[in-house]
């Protein structure tokens, strides 16, 4: 059975772009515009989410808010969370960390490295 990754992002580029890459890697991919909209489908997902990754600033609720409210949830306490975000400070990897993520990439990145991240946490 295909593994689910969620990806959470208000950039129809980067939705097609991650959605792209992981399809082509045999995963089944699920997206979002923002936090609220990622909560909703999750919810209302019947099938299992893998992994999420997430962007960080997205109107209605941001990525630190979308990853405190699922570690918060038992249904998704230990699923993987990638950030992959434009943010580069070390203060945004510490918050994001903070938050409950397990990795973080940066914008622009290469398709190669995202799989190898995904690959770290799913088998």
């Amino acid at each position: 059975m295909k593994q689910t990754i969620m990806i959470v992002d208000d950039s129809p580029t980067v939705l097609k772009f991650v959605s792209y890459s992981l399809k082509n890697s045999g995963f089944k991919v699920v997206t979002a515009m923002d936090g609220m909209d990622a909560l909703e489908k999750l919810s209302s997902n019947e099938s299992k989410v893998d992994m999420v990754i997430t962007d960080l600033n997205m109107p209605n609720m941001d990525g630190y808010e979308l990853i405190s409210t699922l570690r918060r949830n038992e249904q998704f306490s230990d699923t993987p969370i990638i950030i992959l975000s434009s943010e580069e400070d070390e203060a945004d990897k510490k918050k994001g960390s903070d938050a409950g993520a397990d990795s973080y990439l940066t914008k622009p990145f290469k398709s190669s490295v995202l799989l190898y991240e995904v690959s770290k946490f799913l088998s």
